[in-house]
């Protein structure tokens, strides 16, 4: 769980959802991620899926416009077109949700799906992703 006690109504975040590993034999194309769960007071304002050495890391929970928070609209967003991970693998690409908010946070998030492709099959896995903003 990662989080922050002190946002205020207002701010944009960036939360780094799981970074995916594939234990399968076979590689995968990741196609989409989102957040299952956003509480009322926290509006998602997109995904985008970053390098992680493009952003030095991986930046669990930045506010924009803080120093240490990379320049997101500078680096290449991978989520506009699938991206593989190899049999074996863990990604080096993280895909990243953009968050408002818009009243103080009735609840945290808790869940995740992302979206693959196996050979010539779709699939949806849920995965635990948790974050909480409170107003302090």
């Amino acid at each position: 769980m990662v989080g922050n006690e002190n946002a205020e109504v207002g701010q944009t975040w960036f939360f780094a959802l799981p970074v995916l590993h594939n234990i399968s034999g076979e590689r995968i194309q990741v196609t989409g991620a989102k957040i299952v769960d956003a509480p009322e007071g926290v509006q998602v304002l997109g995904y985008a899926a970053y390098d992680r050495d493009d952003t030095e890391g991986l930046p669990l929970l930045v506010m924009q416009g803080e120093e240490q928070t990379p320049k997101f609209e500078h680096l290449k967003d991978y989520s506009t077109s699938p991206f593989q991970v190899a049999a074996g693998e863990e990604s080096d690409i993280f895909y990243q949700a953009k968050l408002k908010i818009t009243a103080p946070p009735q609840g945290s998030i808790r869940t995740c799906q992302f979206e693959y492709r196996q050979g010539d099959r779709d699939y949806f896995q849920t995965l635990a992703c948790e974050m909480e903003l409170k107003i302090h």
